[in-house]
């Protein structure tokens, strides 16, 4: 599935949480603009749960823009005429970085005999990247959602990576209600008899309609109830009268089905289960001793964090349980909440008050 980005074999086995490591594993990256001479205006972008390397540039199986595009580029708020931005696809995704529909050493794909994975061990990727690109000091490491847990954990573990670090709509570990989402997800796919225990890539028939619905009920977690009621309210879809029967009658359906359809155009199953899992297990504070400050201690990177006050996935309350943190931490943090109606995918999105926000941060 991956398109024409940079891939990097890494020339050491990669270290895991679950234990082992992950031999001759690839990342896939892309990288804009130019990178100085003293290599000190580097920019690593997160990507989210169902993101890719692609931020900025044309998504090669879609051909959609980049999932961050009005962002990154000349003269927007990550200004590619000023930083070097470096995105990768992380470990365990199905955009080029290893992962469950990698090749193992037997020259079959790995399906679920890849290892479980963790938002560190994501991280320790990208650090290796970094470290093959002779990266040593990051000007700043942004993320969103999952990108977020995943500068929170550069920053955790690896402190003098990043200079600055900008976390948006993220938490520092998943809720009760997070994982239960993920779980419902993970059963859909793994209830399609296409599934097959993992083996279907070489099958005619692909786990489609499980992955649709895992991504139905993933997306309606990504809005707010304010931006589907304005959106689509109780209309029907491309009709006067209800059906009284179980076509898509509502635009709201409708808009769900197409989603999910689209979404197994470009995702693979197995990295959905993967990625979703290392999410659940992302506990910063668990990785630290049982407290989230002791995880910024002695930091001296500069901080800012940004929630939305529609988003009820990541809600308001925990990027203030991480600033009061970083706060015990004496860590210099800055945070706002931003009002938006469009959910947790605000961060996405066209949010005025967020462009400026990032310009002034990684200035």
């Amino acid at each position: 599935m991956a398109g024409a980005s940079k891939t990097l074999h890494l020339p050491n086995p990669l270290p895991l949480d679950g234990g082992g490591s992950l031999a001759d594993a690839v990342i896939a990256y892309e990288t804009y603009g130019e990178l100085n001479a003293d290599r000190s205006n580097a920019i690593l972008l997160c990507h989210a749960l169902t993101g890719d390397q692609y931020v900025a540039s044309p998504h090669p199986v879609t051909g959609k823009p980049g999932w961050w595009e009005r962002m990154v580029g000349p003269g927007k708020p990550i200004d590619t005429d000023r930083y070097h931005v470096i995105c990768a696809n992380v470990i365990g995704s199905c955009m080029g970085s290893s992962g469950p529909a990698s090749e193992a050493s037997d020259g079959k794909p790995y399906a679920m005999r890849f290892p479980v994975i963790t938002v560190r061990d994501m991280v320790r990727g990208l650090v290796a990247l970094l470290d093959e690109l002779e990266i040593e000091t990051l000007h700043a490491v942004v993320g969103g959602s999952m990108g977020g847990m995943q500068a929170l954990s550069l920053a955790a573990n690896w402190p003098e990576r990043a200079a600055r670090v900008l976390v948006i709509a993220s938490t520092s570990r998943h809720s009760a209600q997070n994982i239960a989402f993920h779980e419902l997800g993970r059963q859909a796919v793994m209830a399609d008899p296409n599934w097959r225990q993992g083996d279907y890539y070489d099958a005619e028939d692909q786990p489609d309609a499980g992955l649709a619905v895992a991504r139905m009920a993933a997306h309606i977690t990504y809005l707010s109830e304010e931006a589907l009621t304005e959106k689509f309210g109780r209309n029907l879809q491309d009709r006067e009268a209800k059906s009284f029967g179980f076509d898509a009658d509502f635009q709201v359906e409708s808009y769900l089905r197409y989603q999910g359809s689209g979404f197994t155009q470009r995702f693979d199953a197995n990295s959905y289960l993967y990625i979703t899992r290392a999410m659940d297990y992302f506990d910063l504070a668990e990785e630290h001793g049982g407290k989230l400050a002791d995880a910024f201690a002695g930091t001296a990177a500069r901080f800012c964090l940004v929630s939305f006050d529609s988003d009820w996935l990541y809600p308001t309350s925990e990027s203030r349980h991480v600033v009061r943190a970083l706060n015990a931490a004496g860590a210099a943090v800055s945070f706002v909440e931003l009002s938006a109606p469009h959910g947790h995918d605000s961060f996405l999105l066209d949010v005025p008050a967020l462009d400026r926000v990032v310009k002034g941060f990684i200035q």
